[in-house]
């Protein structure tokens, strides 16, 4: 049976209409509910859309139906759910979010009692069951959303040996679910902190703003004279830097640095970090040169953690922000993965700027294609004479890479090499033969 609803980050689409209509949602509550048994308790999170308390009156009704109890800890960014289900008396946490995604986009991500997100058998029979379910009416459950908690801020405080006075950092909370807890734990440190885009109102989360769209933090910490920045996606499992010179630093460099940290210290099990194929060739070279592998998995932060659990890794992520440190959690961080580049930074007493000089990026080109009719890549005869183009003119000095996105109805084109004009011509003939195959 092929997946109707789960994607690589769990259920996703646009609230309201399905997969995220009310009956759907509503036997998505009952569903899980019969999986996780009689008496047993769900965590339901959420980040800042306006959509979220509705979805989750959704679920609780249907949770409600199936027998099973339900808290609601407020808003609190992903990894915050998957922490409190994990040392809380939960049988599953489900964080409602679309991660990156437009306000109007929503999403069900679940995760177990360990913290971990299920596996993908077992949201193949939750969506059996939710099929099955569909049908029936919606209920909605009389729910109230409370602020939310401070254990998982306790928890992030603990993990960190330093104080922070004297430091300036500006954050971009992105209007989303680091919105408040990511300042004030940086307070809490005694960091001087300049707030961006934390003032969320349901409909501004990821509006300009963010991991995505990093130019108003990294023109920010240039104003201020700040140590550093951070911009956080949506329900903050993500976060992207700047320096103080305003230069953006990625997932990439935080795998480097903080990578290299741990295998200095005698820290990094296999001398292995984990990254996706979308990780620049400069991170593989420059690890390799310290003695490091680098192992590539397919693109989502589900299949990085599945790699680090086989091979007991400690660190891995992808270029776009998701860092998994897995010592101390079960899924990418975005405030945790900022505690752990301010520790690097604090005891060696060096700046992101000097840090993050070791990686030389070759030139990489990112193109999303939209589509309306979905075919097998390898099917499209046009696509793959311009991938084969592409590969034998750059050989061993270069990568591509084309795949269809898990979230959105996008096709996504990676083209890297040593040649950055070479490279952009690559990926633009690439996507144009996609555009005109997927347009048929």
């Amino acid at each position: 049976m092929s997946r109707q609803l789960f994607g690589t980050d769990g259920i996703r689409g646009v609230a309201g209409q399905y997969p995220l209509d009310p009956e759907t949602v509503f036997a998505f509550g009952r569903a899980l509910g019969e999986w996780a048994g009689a008496r047993a308790k769900v965590l339901i999170g959420m980040d800042t859309r306006e959509s979220g308390p509705e979805l989750a009156s959704l679920v609780a009704a249907g949770l409600a139906r199936a027998g099973v109890g339900y808290e609601m800890p407020g808003v609190l960014p992903t990894p915050g759910v998957a922490w409190l289900t994990k040392h809380g008396d939960y049988k599953a946490g489900l964080m409602i979010s679309a991660s990156h995604n437009p306000f109007g986009d929503n999403g069900l991500k679940l995760f177990s009692h360990s913290g971990y997100k299920l596996p993908d058998s077992e949201e193949l029979e939750l969506e059996r069951r939710i099929l099955a379910l569909r049908e029936e009416p919606a209920e909605k459950a009389d729910t109230t959303i409370p602020q939310a908690g401070g254990a998982y801020a306790d928890f992030l405080a603990s993990t960190f040996p330093y104080r922070l006075d004297g430091w300036r950092m500006v954050i971009d909370g992105g209007n989303g679910a680091a919105s408040y807890h990511a300042p004030e734990l940086l307070t809490r440190l005694g960091a001087e902190v300049i707030s961006l885009h934390c003032t969320p109102n349901g409909r501004n989360i990821n509006f300009d703003c963010g991991a995505l769209h990093t130019d108003d933090m990294r023109e920010a910490v240039v104003a201020h004279g700040a140590n550093l920045g951070v911009s956080f996606d949506g329900d903050a499992d993500r976060a992207m830097f700047a320096c103080s010179s305003g230069r953006a630093i990625d997932g990439d460099d935080v795998l480097l640095m903080c990578g290299s940290d741990l295998d200095e210290r005698g820290l990094l099990p296999g001398r292995a970090v984990v990254a996706t194929v979308m990780s620049n060739l400069g991170l593989e070279l420059a690890l390799r040169r310290r003695g490091i592998e680098l192992v590539r998995t397919a693109v989502g932060d589900k299949y990085v953690l599945e790699e680090m659990v086989r091979r007991g890794a400690v660190i891995g992520g992808e270029q776009s922000g998701h860092v998994i440190f897995h010592r101390q959690a079960t899924t990418g961080d975005g405030i945790l993965t900022l505690l752990r580049v301010l520790e690097v930074l604090v005891r060696k007493g060096e700046s992101l700027d000097e840090l993050a000089g070791e990686l030389t990026v070759l030139p990489q080109n990112l193109v999303n294609v939209r589509f309306g009719r979905k075919r097998p890549i390898d099917e499209l005869e046009t696509v793959q004479a311009a991938i084969r183009e592409c590969e034998t003119e750059f050989g061993a000095a270069g990568r591509v890479l084309v795949r269809f996105s898990g979230t959105e109805p996008l096709a996504r084109v990676m083209v890297e090499g040593t040649e950055n004009n070479r490279v952009g011509y690559h990926a633009q003939r690439i996507a144009a033969a996609i555009q005109e195959e997927l347009a048929r």
